[in-house]
């Protein structure tokens, strides 16, 4: 976690200057993001909330994502990062949604993606999307490189969309 608390003091600071907010819908980092930007003190000013979203129950509980609206497209996927990032942050009136969705391991998901891939999105004024893979197998490992890749990702949308 130590590794991720310096990236996001960083950009919490860089979201209070903007008077900006976010939200977060994660699913293998397991709650490694919100974590990290709530440890920053002043975080209420701009995490307006999360969810784990890491099974079909949670997405249509917490964020309203039915059946319907998953036609098409597949967990795990670029596609479905998109989903969460966009309807996380409508969701919440915020200014970025953020999105991680993967396999952490030690085995990968019944999509055929191997431990290691996840697929991480940023939607606001800018959008973003990444596929990471770490080639480990390594759950934890793995879910702290997804969370920092998130936040790197974010901070890439921040700096285009000055």
């Amino acid at each position: 976690m130590h590794d991720l608390l310096p990236k996001a003091a960083a950009l919490g600071a860089a979201l209070i200057a903007r008077n900006e907010t976010l939200a977060v819908a994660e699913s293998s980092s397991g709650g490694l993001v919100s974590a990290a930007l709530l440890s920053v003190p002043g975080a209420s000013a701009y995490v307006l909330g999360s969810a784990v979203v890491y099974t079909a129950t949670a997405r249509s509980a917490l964020l309203g994502i039915d059946d319907g609206a998953m036609a098409g497209v597949r967990s795990a996927s670029e596609g479905y990062a998109r989903l969460l990032a966009r309807t996380v942050r409508a969701r919440h009136g915020a200014t970025w949604g953020l999105a991680e969705t993967g396999a952490a391991g030690p085995i990968g998901n019944r999509y055929g993606d191997a431990a290691g891939h996840t697929c991480l999105a940023v939607s606001g004024p800018v959008e973003l999307f990444a596929t990471l893979k770490t080639g480990s197998a390594d759950r934890v490992a793995n879910m702290r490189a997804f969370a920092g890749g998130l936040l790197d990702l974010l901070g890439d949308a921040l700096a285009e969309g000055r």
